[in-house]
């Protein structure tokens, strides 16, 4: 296995950062983007999310310079608005990160559909089965202690990156220009309105940042730097190229079909579409791909929001059966706990008529929060330290950061992050517990009493729209 430790220059760790962020949503994005937005509304959501991510990824390139102690996401907010804001960001973490495994399940099946049709449409009974499977083996060979290879890395990789670069290549020679510029502003002609394109904007921004979940990764690359001064420079280049990629996949395509016909498309898009232009064996080489992909990445999954729970634990941020392991040092307790509300989420397959949607857009929602408080942080360190050289620059990332982050979290679907305040519920409860056992008798203050109101009052909100049935899932 190779030395983690072994530095890289540029060129690598610009490789590494793009290499290690492309997920499965990639897969997909064409169709996603395609249902809400037209060519021209959609750029322009690239360049704002790709400015706004920018600023993100440099936030936690700083952080990591200047507090390499700190481990995990939410010990930023720990460190910078104590015990309780530490437990909101792990929370958040930990829901998005098996919310995510949920958007594997679905999008698995649906890939798996095309080779055996009994799956259907990724979301019926045969899926439920077939995925509910997949879940708990992968769980059992988590708790079994395997760790994740080198070389399982290196496959998934190669299995996820040569059929986005062929359907890329592709893509370029059948695009047609005059398919792309018609209707480039979407169904607008005579009577243009703002309010037109900023709704098209608005319906990119939840599939955008899903493709981006998982940055944080990439970014704390940088301490694999050979140089301080390389590591900011290999993070803009890096998702530069990341952005390059996302927008050529997700583009090339309105050259290809129609905005209707790709909005119509099944799961995952980029087979189907791909299938068009080369007929079967397109959609059947990009659909392997995904199988191999999707595999890999829901194994390092697995092991994600078990490790998020152990550390918050070891922070007595939560009880400490969260942090018990077994003779091979994996969590059961937590992976358990995980793969049960896992498994909860696979049976709304049968409620919703988009399972993949729903659930990287609760995925998305739950991290969005987590960022939040990274560009919080930014912002008040660098703030704190504002007499020092260089400082009013990381103040500005770090506003940006927040004005950035609040304005997807609002624009994205309030009702998303809502939803995810009745999970914060029982968390609140494992919180007080945790600071209990380590000998807190007034544990909450006036602060953390007014926002565990908010969540409280915004948890029974949302089950009362769901209950009117004003909100459907």
């Amino acid at each position: 296995m190779a030395d983690k430790s072994k530095k890289l220059g540029v060129f690598s760790l610009t490789a590494l950062v793009i290499t290690s962020s492309i997920g499965a949503g990639i897969f997909n994005i064409s169709g996603d983007l395609a249902s809400g937005a037209a060519a021209g509304p959609a750029i322009i959501a690239w360049i704002i999310v790709g400015f706004g991510i920018l600023m993100l990824s440099l936030s936690f390139n700083n952080l990591l310079l200047k507090k390499p102690e700190l481990n995990g996401i939410f010990s930023y907010a720990e460190d910078g608005f104590g015990k309780f804001g530490g437990f909101i960001s792990g929370w958040g973490y930990w829901l998005s990160a098996w919310l995510g495994n949920v958007a594997f399940a679905t999008m698995l099946m649906s890939t798996l559909s095309y080779f055996f049709p009994v799956f259907g449409n990724g979301q019926n009974v045969a899926s439920i089965i077939g995925a509910s499977i997949i879940m708990w083996v992968l769980t059992y060979i988590v708790n079994r202690g395997v760790e994740e290879a080198a070389l399982i890395n290196t496959v998934v990789t190669i299995f996820k990156l040569i059929p986005i670069f062929l359907f890329i290549v592709i893509g370029i020679v059948a695009f047609k220009v005059d398919l792309f510029t018609n209707h480039f502003w979407g169904n607008i002609s005579t009577n243009f309105k703002l309010s037109d394109i900023f709704s098209q904007v608005k319906s990119c921004m939840m599939v955008m940042m899903w493709v981006f979940v998982g940055i944080e990764g990439a970014s704390m690359l940088s301490s694999r730097a050979n140089k301080k001064s390389e590591a900011g420079r290999a993070t803009i280049l890096g998702l530069i190229g990341l952005l390059t990629i996302y927008i050529l996949a997700s583009m090339i395509p309105y050259g290809v079909m129609s905005k209707d016909q790709l909005a119509k498309l099944a799961t995952p898009s980029m087979a189907y579409i791909l299938k068009d232009i080369v007929g079967p064996w397109g959609a059947a080489f990009i659909n392997v791909g995904l199988i191999i992909s999707i595999s890999g990445a829901w194994l390092s999954w697995t092991m994600l929001p078990s490790e998020t729970t152990l550390l918050m634990a070891r922070s007595k941020l939560l009880p400490k059966v969260f942090g018990k392991v077994n003779k091979a040092g994996a969590p059961t307790f937590s992976l358990i706990i995980t793969a049960v509300l896992t498994q909860l989420f696979i049976f709304t397959f049968l409620f919703t008529d988009k399972a993949y949607q729903f659930a990287y857009s609760l995925c998305t929602a739950a991290i969005l929060v987590c960022y939040l408080f990274v560009g919080l942080y930014q912002f008040k360190i660098s703030y704190l330290n504002r007499h020092e050289k260089g400082q009013i620059k990381q103040i500005i990332v770090g506003l940006i950061t927040v004005i950035f982050e609040t304005w997807a979290i609002v624009v994205s679907g309030l009702n998303y992050t809502l939803l995810c305040l009745i999970a914060y519920i029982p968390g609140i409860v494992f919180f007080a517990m945790a600071r209990k056992e380590n000998g807190e008798k007034n544990w909450l203050t006036k602060r953390q009493a007014i926002l565990t109101a908010l969540i409280v009052i915004g948890a029974i909100y949302i089950i009362s729209q769901l209950a009117t049935r004003k909100v459907a899932i």
